[in-house]
C-alpha cells in the first residue's frame, strides 16, 4: 500500500539510464530521396540557365555582327553601305552617321573606352589598394566595421547619380569655376563686354576642359570602381595566415615592412583579379560615359595624339550604342547592326581580360594550410 500511494502521488519513475530512448516517427527515406534529387535538379537548372543565357547572348552578338560585315544595309537615308572587316579593325576614322561620308574604324571608340579606362584605374588602384592595406594592417575592428560599409554603400549608388555627379562638380572644378575672369576677345585680346560696359565673366579654365571631356568621366568611373577595388582586395590582404605577419614580425620587421614585403605579395593573386574586375567594369561602364565624356570620338586619322587630349570630348563603345538606340534608327539598318558588332567587340576585350586574370591567378596562387 506504501508503494502504491507513493507512485500515485509522485508519478511514474523516471527511466533509468540504461533504458532505450524513447521511440521517434521514422524517416521516410522514400521522402528525403525526393528531396534530394529536388535540390541537385534545381541546382543543375540554375547552373544550365546560366550557361544557355550566355551562349544566347554570345549568339545573337556573333550573328549580329556576322550579318553586319556579309550582305549590304541600308542607312537611315535609304542609301546602301556594305562595310569590310578590313575597314573595321584598319580604319582609324569612326563616322557612322555623316551621310555619304561614313567610315566604321572602331579604334576611335576603342581609344576613347581605353581613355576613360586609364584614367578612372590610374585613381582608383592605388587609392583603392592603400585603402585596403590600411583597413587590413592597421585600422582597428572597430574603424573597419564602420568605414568598409560605408565603402560598400558608394558601389550601390546608381551610375545616373555619379553622371551628374561629375557633370555637376567634378567637370566645374576642373574648369575652376568658382574663379571668374574676364572673356578676352580672340584677335584683339580686349575684354568683351556687356551692353552695360561690364566685362563679361568666364571661367578661368587654364586647362581649357571642356564641359564633356573624359577626364571628369574618367575621375567619376574611378570614384564607382574604388570600393571594389578596397572591399576584394582587403579580403585578399586578411586571407593571408597571421603566422607569416608574427614570423616577420619576430626577424625585426617594421609594420610597414610587414604590409609591403610580405603581405602584399602573398595576396597578389588576388589583388591582382581585384584588379582586373574594376577594369572589366570600367570598360563596360555606360551612364557616366553617356552623360559626362561627350558624343565626339577622338579623330585618330587626323591626329594620332588626340588619344591623349583627354580634356575634350570623347566616345566610348558604350556610348555609342547608347547614342543610337535612343535615336530613331531601323530595324536591321547598318546603324542598328553596327551597335551589335561594337558589342561584341567590347565582348571580346572583357573576356581577354577575364581569360588574363585566370591566368594570372593561377600563376600568383599561395595555397597555405
Amino acid at each position: 500500500m506504501t508503494t502504491a500511494a507513493n507512485l500515485a502521488s509522485h508519478g511514474p519513475a523516471s527511466p533509468g539510464p540504461d533504458a532505450p530512448p524513447p521511440s521517434r516517427r521514422p524517416r521516410s527515406v522514400k521522402a528525403r530521396v525526393i528531396r534530394e534529387r529536388l535540390i541537385v535538379g534545381l541546382l543543375i537548372a540554375c547552373g544550365a540557365f546560366t550557361v544557355l543565357t550566355t551562349a544566347a547572348i554570345i549568339f545573337v552578338l556573333a550573328s549580329e555582327t556576322f550579318n553586319f560585315f556579309s550582305h549590304t544595309m541600308t542607312d537611315i537615308q535609304g542609301e546602301e553601305v556594305s562595310v569590310s572587316a578590313g575597314d573595321f579593325l584598319g580604319d582609324l576614322h569612326w563616322s557612322p552617321i555623316a551621310a555619304g561620308n561614313r567610315h566604321f574604324g572602331i579604334w576611335p571608340l576603342i581609344t576613347g573606352t581605353a581613355q576613360v579606362t586609364v584614367i578612372a584605374m590610374a585613381f582608383a588602384l592605388p587609392l583603392g589598394l592603400i585603402t585596403a592595406i590600411w583597413l587590413s594592417e592597421y585600422a582597428s575592428a572597430r574603424l573597419r566595421s564602420i568605414v568598409k560599409p560605408v565603402l560598400e554603400i558608394i558601389a550601390g549608388v546608381p551610375t545616373v547619380v555619379f553622371g551628374f555627379f561629375a557633370l555637376t562638380v567634378i567637370t566645374p572644378l576642373l574648369r575652376f569655376d568658382f574663379l571668374q575672369i574676364a572673356a578676352l576677345h580672340p584677335d584683339t585680346g580686349q575684354a568683351v563686354l556687356n551692353a552695360d560696359g561690364s566685362p563679361i565673366m568666364v571661367p578661368w579654365n587654364p586647362f581649357d576642359v571642356g564641359i564633356y571631356n573624359a577626364l571628369a568621366a574618367g575621375l567619376a568611373v574611378g570614384i564607382m570602381t574604388l570600393p571594389i577595388v578596397t572591399s576584394l582586395s582587403e579580403d585578399a590582404l586578411r586571407a593571408v595566415p597571421r603566422a607569416l605577419r608574427e614570423g616577420a614580425y619576430g626577424l625585426g620587421s617594421s609594420r610597414f615592412e610587414v604590409a609591403t614585403k610580405v603581405v602584399v605579395p602573398s595576396a597578389l593573386s588576388g589583388i591582382v583579379a581585384a584588379f582586373l574586375l574594376a577594369i572589366a567594369r570600367t570598360v563596360g561602364e555606360t551612364m557616366i560615359v553617356a552623360m559626362a565624356a561627350g558624343s565626339l570620338p577622338p579623330a585618330l586619322d587626323k591626329n594620332l595624339g588626340e588619344a591623349f587630349a583627354v580634356n575634350t570630348d570623347t566616345q566610348t563603345m558604350t556610348g555609342y550604342m547608347v547614342q543610337i538606340f535612343l535615336g530613331d534608327i531601323e530595324h536591321g539598318g547598318v546603324e542598328y547592326l553596327s551597335c551589335y558588332t561594337v558589342a561584341f567587340t567590347l565582348f571580346v576585350i572583357t573576356l581577354g581580360l577575364t581569360l588574363m586574370g585566370n591566368v594570372i591567378r593561377k600563376r600568383f596562387q599561395q595555397q597555405y594550410e
